[in-house]
Formats: structure tokens, C-alpha cells, sequence
């Protein structure tokens, strides 16, 4: 597991790297983002913290950009669960009781209703802007485009069991990851708590991936 994990890696590490600020037309409209962290690395390279994709219909346009924004730009963290967790662990790291305010979803009405005057807004935008500095600041990634939904899924799927079952890519001891409340994420060493230690890329997958990256190259 760790050779595939390796190679991934490598293959992965030659794609062009976005970083914050990134252009919409620089972003596929449907597929798959990789992302990295500062400071920690694997296999010789960045290493791979977080694999995503979005769920909606193909022919929405912009979704992937879309759901990026969600993450670097857009500060509801009941709308992206990567920034929920960020918040999580930099609020678990100070001690920050607020953090049970975070744990909060506020995104239907009747939850509005529910947790009006028990939720400082004021502190919860407060944390927001921390997160999305934390995010724009110490993160990059690459995409794969993958127009097939069902595709793009699998893909991800693969992506993060092959990784999360590596033994030799393992986080920093500086790590953020390392302060979250949720084991998931301290164990696996990626911001994910869904697809980990699932069924990894084989090396006919690797071959497959390759060839979808050879023609991301010559675009």
C-alpha cells in the first residue's frame, strides 16, 4: 500500500498548484480536489491532507468552484464540514469552550429558532474569520477534472482509502489535525472522517490515473 500511496503521490505532486486567490476559469466545472497542507509532507513531497469533490448535477455550472468557495471563502461552517473542522480543532487546541456552540448546526429554520440567544454571533463570525485565514493561508491543491458523477465519487473514494491506509505518510507532530476532537481525523491524518480505510486504488486504477493526468498535462 505504501508503494501505491507513493506513487500517487508523485503523480499528483506534478499538477499545477493552486493557491488562494484562485480563478474560476482556472477551475474545472466538474471534478476532483486535492489538498495540501503547509508544512507537512509525504513520500519526498507535499503530502495529501484532504480529498474532496462535490455532489451536485454535471451540468451545473461552476459546481466545483462552487464548492471551493464553500471552503476558502464562504464563512458558514454548517455548509462545509472541512471548515467546521478547522474550526474544531483550532477551538480544541486553545481549550475554547465556544466549541461546543461550534458543534452546533444551525442550518434549517427550526434550528435558527432553536439556538437563537444561545449561540454568540458575534464570537461564531469571529471564529469564522479565523478559519478562512487558517484555510487561504496554509493551504493549496490540485484538481482532477471527472465529469461523470458516479465517476468522480468512486475516484475520490479510492483516492482516500489509499491513503488513510499508508503507514509511512503520516502528519507532522505540529500538525493542527493532531488538536481535533474527532479520532477520525487524528488517526488517519487527513481532514476527513467519511471513505477512510475503504477499498484503495489498485495498480490497474494507478495506470488509469495516470492516463487522465497525461491528459490534464497536455491541456
Amino acid at each position: 500500500m505504501s508503494q501505491v500511496c507513493q506513487d500517487l503521490h508523485r503523480m499528483l505532486s506534478g499538477l499545477h498548484r493552486y493557491s488562494f486567490p484562485f480563478a474560476p476559469e482556472d477551475i474545472p466545472q466538474n471534478g476532483i480536489y486535492v489538498l495540501y497542507e503547509q508544512g507537512e509532507t509525504g513520500h519526498g513531497v507535499d503530502r495529501i491532507v484532504r480529498v474532496g469533490t462535490h455532489t451536485g448535477h454535471n451540468q451545473l455550472p461552476g459546481a466545483l468552484w462552487a464548492r471551493l468557495q464553500q471552503h476558502f471563502t464562504r464563512e458558514n461552517k454548517d455548509r462545509s464540514i472541512f471548515r467546521k473542522n478547522i474550526g474544531r480543532a483550532l477551538l480544541n487546541r486553545d481549550g475554547d469552550p465556544f466549541l461546543a456552540h461550534w458543534e452546533l448546526d444551525r442550518t434549517s429554520r427550526r434550528a435558527k429558532e432553536q439556538y437563537a440567544g444561545v449561540v454568540d454571533l458575534d464570537q461564531q463570525a469571529a471564529v469564522e474569520r479565523r478559519v478562512t485565514q487558517t484555510i487561504q493561508e496554509n493551504f493549496s491543491l490540485v484538481v482532477l477534472p471527472v465529469e461523470d458523477k458516479e465517476e468522480r465519487l468512486a475516484l475520490e473514494s479510492g483516492l482516500i482509502s489509499t491513503v488513510s491506509w499508508c503507514e509511512e505518510c503520516r502528519p507532522s507532530t505540529d500538525w493542527l489535525g493532531l488538536h481535533s476532537p474527532k479520532q477520525k481525523i487524528r488517526e488517519s491524518g487527513l481532514w476527513l472522517v467519511n471513505e477512510l480505510y475503504k477499498e484503495p486504488l489498485s495498480d490497474i486504477d494507478l495506470v488509469a490515473l495516470q492516463t487522465r493526468i497525461s491528459v490534464v498535462d497536455q491541456a
